[in-house]
């Protein structure tokens, strides 16, 4: 899972320049948790009632990886 999910980011920042690629989480999905921090996801929050699943609302955890390539750049100077 690690190097397909690592090979379709590179390739998602590459080929489409996106800026960042956001995944979410439960919170009682460690594996999940773990997995997106190997792939140097970063956490920027915590929703509450976020999804329905099985006809509950359930709490997700939200994170993001930004593309590096483009921090400095700004586009409307």
């Amino acid at each position: 899972m690690f190097e397909s999910l690592s090979a379709l980011i590179g390739h998602i920042f590459h080929v489409y320049h996106l800026h960042r690629v956001m995944a979410n989480y439960r919170p009682e999905n460690i594996k999940s948790g773990l997995l997106l921090k190997r792939l140097h996801f970063e956490k920027e929050g915590y929703a509450k009632d976020y999804l329905m699943i099985a006809g509950k609302w359930r709490d997700h955890i939200l994170t993001s990886r930004r593309n590096g390539r483009y921090e400095s750049v700004n586009r409307f100077e």
